[in-house]
């Protein structure tokens, strides 16, 4: 099997004129014995370009002015031309070029409406690429506009941010406020606290001070009563005496 060469794959031409690469391999092993016409036509076009030059017109003139300098003023036997019957050899040379450059001349014409044709075919599909990028284009920004109508908006992203800064404020003055409560209960506890710790201590100097004053009375008590215990019983008087 023959192996494809990549390179023949012109990917510039249109797809109705390109060629499969198994047929233009058949093509080339049929045609390789035989002269390309291709081959051809670029030489012909590159002689009718070349004719197409002012070289070409100054060489030109001066080989017609060489012949007929030559032919008139070179010795009789020198000549190959006859100036007496008006240069026929010379009218037959650039006959012969003028009969050739014309064929030439409108091979290079059909090759360049070869390429023209190529070229509008390629500047249509290009068009028609460039058609179907711009549609597809025009849909996608139709696509964005309809999706922008549904995204949020400038404005309504601004009252979004100002009624969470407002919630956020709400939110920050409500936690201060507990915290002012919360410390004021803390500073009331703490004062019926010292209200009622106070009065614990006031209550406890009281007992203490009534156990102090039971036990000093009872130390005075008790020094009499052992006194009037050790005292002897008087015997009193009879009456009748």
């Amino acid at each position: 099997m023959a192996r494809i060469d990549r390179s023949d794959q012109r990917l510039d031409s249109p797809k109705g004129l390109r060629v499969a690469p198994l047929s233009r391999t058949r093509n080339r092993n049929r045609n390789r014995d035989r002269p390309s016409s291709d081959r051809f036509g670029r030489l012909t076009e590159a002689i009718a370009r070349g004719m197409g030059t002012p070289w070409f017109l100054l060489g030109l003139t001066l080989f017609v002015v060489f012949w007929m300098a030559w032919n008139t003023l070179a010795p009789v036997a020198w000549r190959f031309d006859s100036v007496a019957l008006g240069f026929i050899a010379l009218t037959l040379v650039l006959s012969m070029q003028a009969s050739y450059a014309a064929p030439m001349i409108l091979l290079a014409q059909n090759r360049q409406d070869d390429r023209d044709r190529v070229q509008f075919e390629q500047d249509r599909q290009r068009a028609e690429r460039n058609l179907a990028d711009t549609e597809y284009l025009a849909r996608e920004v139709v696509a964005l506009r309809l999706g922008m109508k549904d995204l949020a908006s400038r404005d309504f992203l601004r009252s979004e941010l100002r009624a969470l800064l407002e919630n956020l404020e709400q939110r920050e003055d409500e936690e201060k406020r507990s915290r002012k409560r919360s410390r004021k209960g803390d500073r009331d506890r703490e004062i019926d606290h010292d209200r009622d710790h106070d009065r614990e201590v006031d209550q406890d100097r009281a007992s203490a001070a009534a156990t102090a004053t039971a036990t000093a009375t009872a130390r005075t008590i008790e020094p009499a009563a052992s006194a009037a215990s050790a005292r002897p019983i008087e015997e009193r008087p009879p009456i009748g005496r």
